[in-house]
């Protein structure tokens, strides 16, 4: 029998009109994407846009989360075409493509990571998402386009000009919309709950429904419901950082640690 690409649980989620939940990590160690997965999560997104991993430790959490049928998306670096590609080609489930600022930035994005007939994705198939050239080229190529998902992150005021164009543009799955960084670009660090920030949302969210792309974005739990009502299906809920510090800050506190060390500077301590 002629082995086929394991297909993307987010995308059979999403085509079914159901929320596929994700879970971001920041540690590296593979363990850390085992424990997510085991709780039940659809998707485990890994970054090396911020993150110091390298191509080693995303392909030990590749397969780390294919041990339990679950998806690994990776947040690729802005770069060449092989910066996009590689954690494909080691079988990430999904790239998800930070700050993309115009139509011309979503096409040439396309361009890079999909096959014919969406795009011009340099081809190997020698790899594991190809089973080591075992599935054939047509069947690779038609394979990739359908169980693999590209993510366009809108983090910026400047695509908004074109949100429209960009969101009719086809060859991707999804529009994620940044609050933080969004936040940052308009002036207002953090405030989440800033007007613009809210519209934008609903902007984004709304123009994925009319131009049929997912739309994803990160939320508490507690916004869960608000997020679905305006209609965000891919909702990234939880992160390994958070849940460690505030593990660890809880049960200091608990066993009678009066003085936490707190962070150092840009998250939330002293300044040095």
């Amino acid at each position: 029998m002629t082995p086929k690409m394991r297909p993307s649980r987010v995308l059979a989620k999403l085509r079914a009109g159901r929320v596929a939940y994700c879970h971001k990590a920041n540690f590296a160690d593979p363990r850390a994407i085992e424990i997510p997965a085991r709780a039940g999560f659809d998707c485990i997104w890994t970054c090396l846009e911020h993150v110091p991993n390298d191509l080693g430790a995303i392909q030990s959490q590749v397969l780390a989360a294919k041990a339990y049928d679950v998806d690994l998306l990776c947040r690729v670096p802005r770069g060449s075409y092989s910066d996009y590609i590689r954690p494909l080609e080691m079988d990430a489930a999904g790239i998800m493509v930070p700050h993309v600022m115009s139509l011309d930035d979503a096409k040439a994005v396309v361009r890079m990571t999909r096959f014919h007939p969406a795009g011009r994705r340099a081809v190997d198939g020698g790899n594991a998402d190809g089973a080591y050239c075992a599935i054939p080229f047509t069947d690779y190529i038609e394979q990739a386009n359908r169980e693999r998902f590209v993510v366009l992150q809108i983090e910026d005021p400047e695509p908004l000009e074109e949100l429209d164009a960009i969101a009719d543009l086809p060859g991707y799955d999804m529009l994620f919309f940044g609050p933080g960084d969004f936040s940052h670009s308009i002036g207002a660090p953090g405030r989440m709950d800033h007007p613009e920030i809210v519209r934008t949302r609903e902007r984004v969210a709304a123009a994925c429904r009319k131009y049929g792309k997912f739309a994803g974005t990160l939320g508490a739990p507690a916004q869960r419901q608000t997020l679905v009502d305006m209609g965000y299906t891919f909702l990234s809920v939880c992160a390994d950082v958070i849940g460690l510090w505030s593990y660890c800050r809880e049960t200091a506190a608990a066993v009678g640690i009066e003085t936490l060390n707190q962070p150092v500077g840009y998250y939330g301590g002293r300044e040095t």
